[in-house]
């Protein structure tokens, strides 16, 4: 137990020096990568216009104009909130007009019953209540007159709820195979999702699962490596960004911490 105990002790203390060497820019980057994509997405809407609007129109059978309408509602609407977030103007609104959008696509393209896709859309949810979380001021609160317990905040119940999201993301990713090295991942992979999800050894269990997921991100979705033209092209570009955004709700979570309704908190408290 003693050298786990210490290897603990190590990786704790350069997760500690890795924050204090990018505690100024960490939230930048992880804000940027959060948004990546819906950004992707609605410049994608732009070149892809026609074909996004003959599929809308085709699958719902609304006529041309309905089809119009969507692609132009999600492509002002994901770039322009992509502004607000980053230039950290109507946050709130910004959050939830993101969030309004991963659901009309959900239903647009009739992915409703795909377990995969809804997992990885709600772990997205996840990360923008993290960050709706984070530019939450403690005097100004949208859930005003919601009485609260003791001194834990609406706030520190959305930072929980983000967390617990964004590990769906990682449910995706296991494999539960024969295979010796599938199964190795798969354990290391539930565990460190365990942590982040009740909120101890927090910053390290995230920081090692943005290390680990940034890598299999990309070995798994290559986008780069695919001709422009051909399907998988954008399928692998869609899951890259997809996941990026997850990888950024993770860094917020390094970045500010577990929140107060979490394991590291209370033991504080001990």
């Amino acid at each position: 137990m003693a050298p786990l105990s210490d290897l603990m002790g190590i990786a704790e203390d350069l997760a500690d020096q890795f924050l204090r060497v990018t505690k100024r820019f960490l939230p930048h980057v992880a804000h940027l990568c959060l948004i990546s994509t819906f950004l992707e997405d609605g410049i994608r809407m732009w070149f892809q216009w026609n074909d996004q609007r003959d599929y809308i129109s085709n699958s719902w059978h609304c006529g041309a104009f309905f089809g119009i309408l969507f692609v132009l509602v999600n492509m002002i609407g994901q770039i322009g909130g992509c502004v607000l977030v980053l230039t950290r103007k109507f946050v709130p609104y910004a959050c939830c007009g993101l969030f309004s959008l991963i659901v009309m696509q959900t239903v647009a393209y009739n992915i409703l019953w795909d377990l995969k896709f809804i997992m990885r859309s709600l772990a997205l949810g996840g990360g923008l209540l993290l960050l709706l979380a984070e530019f939450r001021s403690e005097g100004k609160t949208m859930f005003a007159g919601v009485p609260t317990m003791g001194t834990t905040s609406p706030r520190q119940y959305m930072q929980l709820g983000g967390r617990v999201l964004l590990v769906l993301m990682f449910m995706t990713l296991l494999h539960f195979s024969l295979n010796a090295l599938m199964i190795l991942q798969d354990i290391v992979g539930t565990t460190l999702i365990i942590l982040v999800a009740v909120g101890f050894k927090t910053k390290l269990a995230a920081l090692t699962l943005v290390i680990w997921l940034f890598v299999l991100n990309v070995i798994q979705n290559p986008f780069w490596q695919v001709p422009v033209y051909r399907p998988l092209h954008d399928f692998l570009k869609y899951d890259f960004f997809q996941t990026m955004s997850v990888i950024g709700g993770l860094l917020l979570v390094v970045a500010l911490g577990p929140g107060g309704v979490s394991m590291d908190e209370h033991k504080k408290k001990w």
